[in-house]
């Protein structure tokens, strides 16, 4: 049993014959999409009227960490802006290892746990 051809090509369409001959087969050019709003890249210089810029949070942290008490994450946490996990994994990765500096880790009668950095100290 055959199955019939339904199935028109564009060479057996009159109308598609035009158009098939008149196509161009290679792949079509893109305008650029413009991007509203937006002529020319501008660079922003800071003028002197602005103050200085606020220093990196890792000095702000050493800062906190060099204290004779020390400072806790909740204190940390409020100083940066970061999450207790950024904190504690700040406190290891860099301070410890990339800085190599001695973290001292001590409870408090408060119960709170305090971290500072034990400066070395050199025997003259």
């Amino acid at each position: 049993m055959a199955i019939p051809n339904t199935i028109v090509s564009k060479a057996d369409n009159v109308e598609g014959a035009e158009t098939a001959s008149s196509a161009d087969n290679s792949t079509p050019t893109r305008k650029p999409r413009e991007k509203p709003g937006v002529t020319a890249s501008v660079t922003v210089k800071k003028t002197k009227d602005e103050g200085p810029a606020a220093p990196p949070k890792t000095e702000i942290v050493l800062k906190k960490l060099k204290s004779a008490k020390g400072v806790t994450i909740p204190a940390l946490m409020d100083a940066t802006g970061w999450q207790a996990h950024s904190v504690r994994g700040f406190l290891s990765g860099t301070v410890k290892k990339k800085l190599g500096h001695e973290l001292l880790s001590e409870t408090g009668k408060d119960g709170q746990r305090r971290y500072r950095i034990v400066e070395a100290k050199t025997v003259g």
